[in-house]
């Protein structure tokens, strides 16, 4: 009945402006109660399908993030290097502060071991062997880790370490969102690799020449506490207090929550509570719904002023793409989805056909969910001469028809 009810139109208006027909696509039920009681000063919820914010407590705040900065440190390791590299590990690297596994300088690694260590017991000196292996140095990593987290679409992160210990330089303190740290998440996941390493609960770590061993152990306690878990990092200093960042896939939905400066010592078991509240809430509360491009019930004309036909019609040969006839979307009961047809006043000829002439907007609460782009279904050619000779000739024979006797 839920994809019956939001698949529907259930009322319809037509608003004209310039380019625009709002098309509501579900009415306002009653609304749902969001969670409360949240320990987390900074804590959000996200569809990691398509990024859309499904619940936010200041989740726009610039915050230190500790430790799950390592998450990015890890995606980019996996992206831009071999994880069969050989780390030599550095002086600056052997001498960072715990948690650390107590590498030496001169001592060679996997960088895929060194991954482990870094996201199942969230080593510091891992981290930053790491940074140099792959940049040269931390202070380049650092540069590529801002690059990346900008093309994801972060708006208010700006990392200094590869390790989350607070720093600052030239661009200010080492700090993330809520919203952006989600963000991260929902790309690191679609990582095969980055999922293998930060699901795995025990790992033992050699270094090459036999001069040590190390047991990593998994400390995303999510893993083993909440239902389709599938990822996670936790993180402490004492001025980010704990945060985490966790992902969880059940039936075909994948929701990422974030909970910063989430208590201090002793209270390192606030952030499992507000995780707890934040899935409930997420997975209690929206469902995908099934959307078709065909549930718009029409397209006006437009009129094309130097074509052979007056106007490329609406209902006969403007259509959505065909590619993308439906499409899911994560919707609350109480939500409403608005489509928006963006047609040009005019068009010129001539008009191809499979040319562009205009696009169709999702969108919910004024956030832009799906763009689709319209095509013209048919040609329209330009007047040429012989376009007007043929006028002039069928209005000629017209009228001197017209003009006849009727016994002629």
């Amino acid at each position: 009945m839920k994809r019956f009810f939001f698949a529907v139109v259930l009322f319809f208006e037509v608003i004209l402006t310039n380019v625009n027909i709002i098309y509501p696509m579900a009415d306002v039920r009653t609304a749902v109660e969001e969670p409360t009681g949240l320990y987390g000063l900074s804590a959000l919820l996200m569809d990691a399908d398509t990024g859309r914010v499904l619940f936010e407590k200041d989740g726009y705040r610039p915050m230190p993030m500790a430790s799950t900065t390592k998450i990015l440190t890890c995606l980019l390791a996996l992206e831009v290097a071999d994880p069969e590299d050989v780390v030599e590990v550095s002086e600056l690297a052997a001498s960072q502060p715990d948690v650390q596994m107590n590498i030496c300088e001169g001592e060679r690694y996997r960088l895929i071991d060194l991954l482990y260590g870094l996201m199942l017991e969230s080593y510091n000196d891992a981290a930053v062997a790491i940074a140099e292996h792959v940049c040269g140095s931390v202070e380049a990593f650092a540069d590529l880790m801002n690059e990346k987290a900008a093309s994801i679409g972060c708006m208010d992160s700006h990392f200094v370490t590869p390790n989350g210990l607070d720093r600052s330089d030239e661009g200010g303190e080492h700090r993330t969102t809520a919203r952006d740290l989600a963000l991260i998440l929902s790309y690191a996941i679609q990582n095969k690799t980055f999922l293998s390493i930060t699901q795995t609960r025990s790992y033992t770590i050699e270094e090459l020449d036999g001069k040590r061993t190390a047991i990593a152990n998994n400390h995303n306690a999510l893993l083993d506490s909440m239902e389709g878990a599938i990822s996670g990092k936790t993180g402490f200093t004492g001025r980010a207090g704990f945060c985490y960042a966790g992902a969880v896939q059940r039936d075909n939905r994948t929701l990422v929550a974030v909970t910063l400066a989430c208590g201090w010592p002793p209270h390192k078991n606030y952030k499992w509570q507000d995780m707890q509240k934040l899935f409930d809430y997420g997975f209690s509360n929206f469902q995908k719904m099934e959307f078709h491009t065909s549930d718009i019930p029409f397209l006006q004309d437009i009129p094309v002023p130097d074509g052979k036909t007056d106007s490329l019609s609406g209902c006969a040969m403007i259509r959505p793409a065909v590619k993308e006839e439906s499409f899911e979307v994560l919707l609350r009961e109480d939500e409403s989805l608005t489509v928006t047809a963006e047609l040009p006043d005019i068009l010129e000829a001539p008009v191809q056909k499979g040319q562009i002439v205009g696009k169709i907007i999702y969108e919910l609460k004024g956030e832009r969910i799906k763009e689709l782009s319209v095509f013209a279904e048919d040609q329209v050619l330009k007047k040429d001469a012989l376009w007007y000779l043929g006028q002039a000739e069928r209005y000629f024979f017209v009228k001197n028809v017209s003009n006849l006797p009727e016994c002629y």
